[in-house]
């Protein structure tokens, strides 16, 4: 039994979604998705503002896709109604972020700085307060697209473990080691 799977995924107002042809597409104030789904794994009803996900059989890969389906459109319904945002820290001297519309300007303590092409579905602002470390803010109606494109950013310079600079997510908790310390 799929716990995940068989629990429904209410639509809120101002929310559509139909499915044909094995794709579902949801429609909403923030923009509008699409999902190609395996009909022969699974089934999709949409009835009085809910949508319902079951599978055609106990195979076990259908038993997967039943789980992971659900997800993908309640990710998708919550998506076009609120929203999604992700913030992320840049920590270490002299590491700075700027950005020109849809193109992040990064300085990480590289010989040079880094420009980073943004999709048009991200919408991207950053704050710098004298004193504080920057933070990168990310906002989209997609969950997928604004998780790859911060693991993206993260990847420009990882937060190393002794003194944790680099690219971090605002409430991250890092794994710190201990220095060497001195002989005596």
């Amino acid at each position: 039994m799929s716990r995940i799977g068989n629990a429904p995924i209410d639509i809120p107002e101002g929310v559509e979604a139909s499915v044909s042809n094995g794709t579902i597409s949801v429609k909403g104030p923030k923009g509008e998705l699409t999902q190609d789904v395996d009909v022969s794994a699974v089934a999709i009803n949409i009835a009085d503002n809910v949508i319902s996900v079951s599978r055609n059989s106990e195979e076990k890969d259908h038993k997967a896709k039943h789980g992971l389906y659900r997800s993908l459109i309640a990710n998708m319904v919550e998506g076009v109604s609120k929203g999604y945002k992700t913030q992320q820290e840049l920590v270490g001297v002299g590491y700075r972020a700027s950005n020109q519309g849809q193109k992040l300007e990064l300085l990480l303590g590289y010989s040079h700085g880094i420009v980073f092409e943004l999709p048009p579905e991200i919408k991207i602002t950053c704050e710098s307060e004298r004193g504080k470390n920057p933070i990168i803010t990310l906002e989209s109606h997609d969950k997928q697209l604004i998780g790859h494109v911060a693991a993206k950013i993260r990847s420009l310079r990882k937060p190393e473990p002794y003194k944790g600079k680099g690219i971090k997510f605002v409430g991250e908790q890092l794994r710190r080691k201990a220095g060497k310390s001195a002989a005596k």
